[in-house]
């Protein structure tokens, strides 16, 4: 079983403040495993990283709200995030993954927990591409709950899975710009097609995971460029997050502060930065 590093300890104040309200739209709890154990088939098992430890950073960070991305360590078991966000006050949604077992029933608790998307992965170092029938089957089923998909993948799943993505009727949200390389360039292939999409009303891209995309290090500036491309073609449908506590990283675990300061470097203008860390994940999420 792989372990995964745990997040920087020593959170930066960061020097840009977030406006009121803002949203991490992309952050995880993990465990405590005693309370929430990992799933024995999971690719990973992370470093605890509970719900305590999402609400200092947040105090740290200056944000007052959070979408929960349910990761796959902890399978089709959701009652890590459901704690969670009935732990928030309101102030967290969150995201599902789903097996095959679940009920009209379980879904119907699960919007009331405050569940908003089924999240599928298909990067391969995490277990590779969904049954593609669950896939199509969950579908149908957010369409009728008013929920949207969220789509974990490798960068050259965007032009292999163009047709089928674009003809979805509900909302998705691609993680981390596609995964691109910075280092292959704005004109690279699935850079294009992820920019393609973004015509598309239903698609919606978290401009996070510079650490994940960048390939000359820290302080990731590399990936900005790629961020601003895509803002500038969609600003109503751009989201951001942390990624806290950072599975799977790679060579340089960031610091959270820093990855909030690299924000205004994105999105220099007040009024966009109302727009993605407040407006756009209220709209979505229901806030």
């Amino acid at each position: 079983m792989k372990t995964t590093a745990p997040p920087d300890p020593n959170t930066r104040k960061p020097k840009f403040c977030p406006p009121p309200k803002a949203c991490d739209a992309h952050c995880h709890i993990f465990g405590p495993a005693a309370k929430f154990p990992y799933a024995k088939d999971a690719a990973y098992w992370p470093p605890d990283a509970p719900f305590e430890g999402l609400q200092k950073l947040h105090s740290i960070l200056g944000i007052e709200r959070a979408v929960i991305v349910h990761a796959s360590c902890h399978g089709a078991d959701m009652r890590v995030t459901l704690d969670g966000i009935a732990r928030s006050g309101g102030r967290y949604r969150g995201t599902a993954i789903v097996d095959e077992s679940f009920s009209e029933r379980q879904f119907q608790q699960m919007h009331d927990g405050g569940i908003r998307a089924v999240r599928f992965n298909f990067v391969k170092h995490l277990g590779g591409r969904p049954d593609m029938q669950l896939f199509d089957r969950t579908v149908a089923r957010l369409k009728e709950m008013g929920w949207h998909l969220i789509l974990h993948l490798d960068s050259n799943d965007l032009a292999e899975f163009r047709k089928k993505l674009e003809a979805i009727p509900v909302p998705m949200v691609i993680d981390h710009m596609g995964r691109v390389k910075t280092a292959d360039g704005l004109d690279q292939e699935p850079f294009k097609v992820l920019l393609g999409f973004m015509k598309n009303p239903n698609f919606w891209v978290k401009i996070c995971g510079a650490e994940r995309v960048s390939s000359m290090g820290p302080p990731f500036t590399d990936a900005v460029p790629f961020a601003r491309a895509l803002i500038e073609a969609a600003p109503d449908r751009i989201l951001w997050g942390t990624d806290w506590p950072h599975p799977n990283v790679g060579k340089h675990m960031p610091n959270d502060g820093d990855l909030v300061d690299l924000f205004p470097r994105m999105v220099p203008e007040p009024e966009l930065q109302v727009k993605i860390l407040v407006d756009n994940p209220a709209r979505l999420y229901g806030f």
